[in-house]
């Protein structure tokens, strides 16, 4: 009966098979903000619940830098194994994805698959040029040597892909150890590396295994969307446009419907950019100038200040010492057309009204021409503006005269002859 109860009581020990939890990312996009909050939280999600490893499944053209170092910190920082797997056939790890695969505790690539041409260039693919370029190219190729040299993989090779841009198959990278296998699918991938020793991770234990795919929220797939320079800024003035139109013309709803969310997803997108505050305060600003030319006779001055101040912020809206992260001349040029020609024309419109004659009231009387239809002396009927007034004249006037109105007080204008 001791031994019963004792048996009872006893844990759970090596007779019971123990399931071994692997949490699955799949990354096919280029490396951006999104991208690297979304891999930051999936790391993250996988050390708090203790998972055996995190497997992420790579297929990246590259992308920002700034981004790539987020994800490079995450997976160096993981208290978990981090897999990192270039994979289903013909993805590739381009640029940024170089340094995520090898900063990786294990890195892996399936047939078909090509890794490398990291040189830094600026967004849209275009060369960051001049002395930017060599700073930046140095800069990445010590970053590039270093992840390489800390996961005992090939540095000469890291610096290649960097300076020259080099890019190979799985099977070189295999040979030229960048990479530590090639698996052909992810059960196959999870074999191969079941029972490594990871260094300061322990020993991975996958004989039987469960995977968790960690999935992209409506949150990150916003912001993978919206988080490119050029949209933000877009967005941006949209936003500004729209609740300009609206404080404009009050009563019309949509555009400061529009305005509004088109603001608050740009602010949303600034969150995760390298934003220069001062640029947003100069955009800002140049709206309120053209609010003002609507209110303050400036004969154009204040339009003019608006368009300098808004082609100033434009300028300086993202920090230019990120290479990469800037809004393209071909975004900002024809926005910048476009939203100050928009800005202006309803300034000039404001102001037209401001200075033009009044047509309806009192005022609207005054200069208009009339006949007159009873003599006036000095009273008499005048027929002005659609309308037969009770008139009165400094001089006697005969029925059929032309007159002009020079002064209206109640219902009775003044009248002189032409």
């Amino acid at each position: 009966m001791l031994v019963l109860s004792v048996l009872i009581l006893m844990p759970a020990g090596d007779g019971f098979a123990k399931q071994a939890d692997v949490c699955l990312v799949r990354v096919s996009s280029d490396i951006n903000p999104g991208v690297a909050d979304f891999m930051k939280k999936a790391v993250e999600f996988a050390s708090e619940n203790k998972y055996s490893c995190i497997v992420i499944e790579l297929d990246t053209p590259g992308g920002l830098s700034e981004s790539m170092r987020e994800i490079v910190m995450a997976i160096l920082a993981s208290k978990v194994p981090v897999v990192v797997y270039v994979a289903p056939g013909g993805a590739r790890a381009a640029s940024a994805g170089v340094i995520i695969t090898m900063a990786a505790d294990i890195a892996a690539m399936s047939p078909g698959t090509n890794i490398g041409a990291a040189h830094p260039v600026g967004l849209g693919g275009k060369d960051v040029g001049g002395t930017m370029s060599d700073k930046v190219t140095n800069d990445m190729a010590a970053y590039a040597k270093s992840i390489a040299g800390k996961r005992n993989k090939n540095a000469d090779w890291a610096e290649n892909a960097v300076r020259k841009s080099v890019s190979i198959t799985e099977t070189e990278a295999l040979k030229e150890n960048v990479i530590d296998l090639v698996a052909k699918d992810l059960d196959d991938l999870l074999k191969n590396i079941n029972g490594r020793t990871i260094q300061d991770k322990g020993v991975l234990d996958l004989d039987d295994y469960k995977i968790t795919e960690f999935r992209e929220t409506l949150r990150t797939k916003i912001l993978k969307t919206i988080s490119n320079p050029n949209i933000a800024y877009i967005l941006m003035m949209i936003g500004l446009a729209g609740l300009y139109f609206e404080l404009a013309h009050p009563g019309a709803v949509f555009p400061g419907v529009v305005g509004g969310i088109s603001l608050i997803l740009a602010f949303f997108s600034f969150q995760t950019l390298p934003v220069n505050y001062a640029g947003v305060l100069l955009i800002i600003l140049a709206v309120i100038f053209f609010i003002l030319e609507m209110k303050i006779t400036s004969y154009g001055l204040l339009s003019v200040a608006g368009v300098v101040s808004f082609l100033l912020g434009s300028l300086m809206l993202f920090d230019g010492s990120v290479p990469g992260v800037k809004v393209s001349l071909g975004v900002l040029l024809p926005t910048f057309i476009f939203i100050s020609a928009f800005f202006v024309s309803v300034s000039a419109l404001v102001f037209k009204s401001q200075i033009s004659k009044s047509r309806s009231g009192a005022e609207g009387l005054i200069g208009e021409t009339g006949i007159v239809k009873n003599d006036i002396m000095p009273e008499g009927k005048v027929f002005v503006h659609g309308e037969l007034w009770k008139a009165v004249s400094k001089n006697p006037i005969r029925a059929g005269t032309k007159v002009r109105v020079v002064k209206v007080e109640g219902l009775v204008v003044e009248v002189e002859q032409i």
